[in-house]
């Protein structure tokens, strides 16, 4: 076999063995070692078997990995996450809120989307927002006399906005795939976020008024009577705190006050003061937030150890240019190859998650985007919208199960699935409105930086 064979061999016998379920970190770096081992194989240099340099390829990209400044803000903002997570604010922030909207059609799921977009935006954990929103505000919409799929449809789409909406975890991971600016991929993502975080309002909106029997108005007594005083003490402790947490890692990062891994030390620092603040700051709560953070961002790590490692021996073999050669072959506009690479992205969404797709199949396209003409910068906006898509597709979105495993007995998870899919529809429809107006992207990265 030849070079190219041998690399088109190891990618289809790392998809074969992710498919029977092993571990994808250290399948990654075991196909890398493995097969790195005969790419670089020198009989005349061999003494013992570990005469080989994909060992110290393999030893290098490990350091890289470890000491890539980028992804020292992602323990940061996990961190953060985790303590905002526990600090016992999002009941507080949904009933303040939902008080607040009480006169809009739909309040409640009104309230709900907000809550999930600040909350996510603050956590960037999906499974985390999903379910916490699944046990505080799901079970008040079905008790006020929502339709369960509504409901349902609702928290699963506003959890997932965490990942698109900056300061997000998985925007630092694309940046450094891509070796796009942080600092500018967030500024191009937050008006596209705010934009679909706007779409799911509107359309809740004209539901509820369209359809009065899936989203009931609130009676009096479910309310009470709240004096202007009070709802404005309620927003200044609820909603304020995190919203000011929010927007200031997110403008010391914009403005350039501080670098992602600074504005992301101060987030966790804040998220301290406000578990504190709020009594929440306990010590078996703050173990907890510490493990999860240790776990999860050593999972993003080797995978990045394990990607790099597999994608330098696959392209040491040719493999890289047997699919730039195939693709480029294909005579593809740029519409069509963005329409290619996303179809491919959705499709990877169902039974990966957004980190493997991010750290092991988006470099693939990217040595392609130059030949399009498209900037990495709107690339990984639209997979960002696009990978929203993975949480809300059936059969694997993992959305609906994170919600169906807190969920009512009663509640099916085929109700979930319908609830999920027109929120599902107005991804779409935001990708296409990106794809038309490609200045919601540019907006503010030339706003704030230039051209």
């Amino acid at each position: 076999m030849s070079d190219p064979q041998v690399a088109l061999l190891m990618l289809g016998s790392f998809l074969f063995v992710i498919l029977l379920g092993f571990p994808i970190a250290f399948t990654l770096m075991a196909m890398g070692v493995g097969f790195g081992y005969y790419a670089y194989f020198d009989a005349e240099r061999m003494r013992t078997i570990f005469d080989n340099r994909i060992f110290d390829l393999f030893v290098n990209q490990t350091y890289s990995v470890m000491a890539n400044d980028v992804l020292t803000a992602v323990p940061l903002f996990l961190f953060m996450g985790y303590v905002v997570e526990r600090a016992n604010i999002v009941d507080r922030l949904f009933q303040t809120i939902y008080i607040a909207a009480r006169r809009v059609p739909g309040s409640m799921a009104v309230a709900a989307l907000i809550t999930c977009a600040l909350f996510a935006t603050a956590t960037g954990i999906v499974g985390a927002v999903v379910t916490l929103m699944g046990l505080l505000a799901f079970p008040a919409m079905l008790k006020a006399r929502y339709d369960t799929s509504f409901a349902s449809g609702v928290i699963c789409a506003g959890g997932t906005l965490g990942i698109l909406i900056p300061p997000s975890i998985m925007l630092i991971v694309y940046a450094a795939t891509s070796g796009v600016s942080i600092v500018r991929l967030y500024a191009g993502a937050l008006l596209p976020g705010l934009m679909l975080a706007g779409l799911y309002l509107v359309y809740v909106v004209i539901r509820a008024v369209l359809q009065p029997s899936i989203a009931p108005k609130p009676r009096d007594e479910d309310i009470g009577d709240v004096p202007i005083g009070k709802l404005m003490f309620m927003l200044a402790t609820s909603f304020l705190p995190l919203a000011v947490l929010i927007l200031s890692v997110l403008g010391a990062i914009l403005f350039g006050l501080a670098t992602p891994s600074e504005a992301a030390a101060i987030g966790a620092l804040g998220g301290l003061v406000l578990a504190a603040a709020y009594g929440s700051l306990t010590w078996e709560r703050l173990r907890q937030s510490v493990y999860l953070t240790v776990r999860t961002s050593a999972m993003v790590c080797w995978l990045f150890v394990g990607s790099w490692t597999f994608s330098s021996v696959f392209s040491y073999l040719g493999g890289e240019g047997v699919i730039t050669e195939f693709v480029t072959g294909l005579d593809l506009t740029p519409l069509q190859f963005l329409l290619l690479a996303q179809l491919i992205i959705f499709l990877l969404g169902w039974p990966l998650e957004w980190s493997e797709i991010i750290i092991i199949f988006v470099p693939i396209f990217l040595p392609l985007l130059p030949h399009f003409g498209i900037d990495p910068l709107f690339f990984g906006i639209l997979i960002a919208l696009n990978l929203q898509t993975s949480f809300l597709t059936p059969p694997m979105a993992m959305s609906a199960y994170y919600l169906k495993g807190i969920a009512p007995p009663h509640v099916q998870l085929v109700q979930i699935f319908k609830g999920c899919m027109p929120f599902l529809f107005l991804v779409f429809l935001s990708m296409i409105i990106l794809y038309m107006f490609p200045q919601i992207a540019y907006f503010l990265p030339n706003l704030v930086y230039g051209q």
